[in-house]
């Protein structure tokens, strides 16, 4: 379908780039360049609960359950939670509720909503595409490994249970020895891993089974749209939650669960003068939210207009929190169940040392604090105050049994699900089933995260693509297929440390990047004010002119600073990797040589760069942005000199074309159906004029 042609006003001057309300209208009707059909084509989704849960499955994800308990543990506990609530309200929310209020209104994703504010800022729905197709890279293999573990999970014993016996020296397995059975099946079993990144190695030929097998879920999943990706969600997004309170009520009845709440909440209240504690801090709030991708865009462009995306940004927000407090909550009882049980063999063995040793009277030293004779009804609280004035003087045969230590072991990353939290699920009775619970638990908030970067990646590019919007199907099966291969790339034996690349440098950079450029189009370059107006009509009343302030001054400069931040960090400290060591049987921190060093910087460069091109390419077919050029009817200024936190008068409500029919105001955001009027079609054969669609 063509596009509509530009209205004119009276004077036949021209209403460029901000739309007037009648253009904007239009290009809703019509869709944008790639629509196939009209407005009532587009997919909806099918009840509000439906539009939730993809929203709460999107942004609820595995960083929840490993991300946030290992920063909430490292940062001062309860203190952290304080400080990333802070940051969630006044950055987190309001962002949120920015990227809400713009695909509702819109009804595109992140390409075409970003044009409707200026052809020159095209390159930032770009750039969200290609974030989430790095995403959705190495997204997807941690898919594959929770596969891959929900696959050994069905016998008895676990196979991560016990270390393995070499056939031909008749004698536990090295590596295993040197590490733990959980490390050894991780490293060695499941990733095959290498020495460095440096050592490619072959194809894991499993690990690419399960990574074609979860592409084959997302594409069947993706295939048909919202609709069918929708219906999953009733269960993705909701057993996740069914399996986290099942763990939290188990592992309550377990002995240890108290230290471990006691460690995770313990508040530490200094942290707060740490800059890297308030950059972390921000980041979580970044990343739990999924700013920036597009998807957030892409979801609620299938809301109806008037749809109050406001609650929504706040009742998904606070769901976020909770589940990662809830999630915490689990990992911490659940570690605080292996810590004491690693604690209690660390005395047993202690004490059983001390019960061989043949020095005469050495037994003042342990008398009367214990009985050797019975290492088992030994306190851990016993052990260690008699080790605090004891402990040194029977030489280093005798060691410390630091509860707190084995719980900052293995908690971070895929090292807390792959290791940490697999050792102590073979502690419990009836493993293979909490086994199976967990890694489902693992596969459904991928798979709900996937869709949501998938829908951050499918939507833009039907909407804004004639051919693609007509292909929706081949499309999904074609990324899919490209997906699959470049992600070969994780599957070698040193994949495991291009995905810990990925991870750490092709979203972190170009996504805030984004989100930069987000906030400065829509607080300076059309105006926070008329934002505010615009939605105001959307949802029939006004939002608090709180948000304003916070897009305009908080949440730019918080975003500005996380980046200045982030890239000062990259500057002064030299990126490293943690490798596995197969000799020792343990984990070192390498510096990236040269050449990943390259790659990575080609990561961010690559995601970073259709912004610049964007605006580039714009500039040079002679493209025009906001501010109003000489010629174009300009916007009643003194209505925007200030946010305006002014209440509608009751039952008087009128769009701004009422107010004034002879001077049209430009527009983000479309008006209720009652003001729309179709325009003209554009005939076939006369020029066409681009609208910035």
């Amino acid at each position: 379908m063509e596009k509509p042609p530009l209205p004119n006003d009276e004077d036949g001057s021209v209403l460029a780039e901000s739309r007037s309300d009648t253009a904007l209208v239009a290009a809703d009707e019509e869709g944008s360049a790639g629509a196939d059909g009209p407005e009532d084509d587009r997919p909806a989704w099918d009840s509000k609960l439906q539009y939730v849960l993809a929203q709460v499955g999107f942004s609820v994800g595995l960083g929840n359950v490993w991300r946030f308990p290992y920063l909430c543990h490292q940062n001062g506990g309860g203190a952290f939670m304080l400080l990333y609530v802070l940051l969630l309200l006044i950055i987190g929310v309001p962002l949120f509720f920015m990227e809400l209020a713009a695909g509702q209104s819109i009804r595109q994703g992140s390409i075409g909503v970003w044009k409707h504010i200026s052809p020159r800022l095209a390159g930032i729905g770009y750039s969200s595409c290609m974030v989430c197709f790095f995403v959705a890279l190495y997204y997807n293999v941690i898919i594959a490994w929770s596969l891959f573990y929900m696959g050994n999970s069905f016998q008895y014993p676990l196979p991560w249970e016990q270390c393995p016996v070499d056939m031909i020296s008749n004698q536990t397995v090295k590596e295993c020895a040197s590490s733990s059975p959980t490390s050894y099946f991780w490293f060695r079993k499941a990733l095959d891993i290498s020495d460095s990144i440096d050592q490619s190695g072959e194809f894991n030929p499993i690990m690419t089974g399960c990574l074609l097998a979860a592409w084959a879920l997302v594409c069947l999943a993706m295939i048909k749209g919202i609709k069918s990706s929708a219906k999953v969600m009733y269960f993705s997004s909701v057993f996740p939650y069914a399996v986290l309170i099942c763990f939290l009520i188990r592992g309550a009845m377990l002995d240890g669960a108290v230290e471990g709440i006691k460690y995770m909440f313990y508040p530490k209240l200094e942290i707060w003068g740490e800059v890297q504690v308030w950059r972390q801090a921000a980041t979580q709030v970044f990343f739990a939210l999924g700013l920036g991708y597009g998807s957030v865009i892409a979801y609620s462009s299938y809301n109806p207009v008037h749809n109050n995306c406001h609650r929504d940004a706040i009742m998904v927000s606070g769901i976020n929190f909770m589940t990662s407090v809830l999630a915490s909550l689990v990992v911490f009882v659940v570690l605080g169940f292996r810590a004491k049980n690693i604690a209690l063999d660390c005395v047993a063995a202690n004490v059983a040392r001390m019960a061989g040793m043949a020095t005469t009277g050495s037994s003042e030293h342990w008398w009367p604090w214990f009985n050797i004779s019975d290492p088992k009804s030994v306190t851990l609280q016993d052990y260690r105050e008699w080790y605090s004035h004891y402990g040194t003087l029977l030489g280093s045969n005798i060691t410390d049994c630091d509860l707190e230590r084995e719980m900052s072991k293995g908690v971070e990353g895929t090292g807390l699900a792959f290791i940490a939290f697999t050792e102590a699920m073979a502690l419990f009775p009836a493993s293979p089933f909490w086994s199976t619970l967990f890694f489902l638990m693992l596969l459904n908030l991928g798979l709900s995260t996937m869709f949501g970067t998938m829908q951050g990646i499918l939507t833009p590019l039907m909407d804004n693509f004639r051919v693609l919007g007509r292909h929706k199907t081949m499309l999904t099966v074609c990324s899919c297929i490209l997906g699959f291969f470049i992600g070969l790339l994780f599957t070698q034996r040193s994949g495991n440390y291009f995905v810990t690349m990925f991870d750490d440098y092709s979203a972190t950079l170009p996504l805030i990047i984004v989100v930069v450029f987000e906030t400065f189009s829509v607080a300076w370059i059309y105006g926070a004010d008329r934002f505010l107006d615009d939605v105001e009509v959307m949802l029939h009343w006004r939002p608090p002119v709180i948000y304003c302030y916070l897009w305009k001054y908080v949440c730019l400069l918080g975003m500005v600073g996380l980046l200045a931040a982030s890239l000062l960090r990259m500057v002064f400290k030299r990126p490293t990797y943690t490798a596995w060591n197969h000799t020792t049987g343990s984990e070192t921190s390498l510096e990236y040589p040269g050449w990943a060093l390259v790659m990575l910087s080609m990561l961010i460069i690559v995601a970073s760069l259709p912004v610049p091109i964007g605006y580039l390419l714009s500039f040079l077919r002679g493209g025009r942005s906001l501010p109003v050029e000489e010629g174009e009817i300009e916007p009643p200024r003194e209505r925007y000199s200030k946010c305006n936190s002014a209440e509608p008068e009751p039952n008087n409500h009128h769009s701004p074309l009422d107010e004034d029919r002879n001077r049209p105001r430009s527009t983000f955001l479309p008006l209720g159906a009652e003001h729309y009027r179709l325009l003209p079609q554009q005939e076939e054969g006369e020029e066409e004029e681009d609208t910035g669609l």
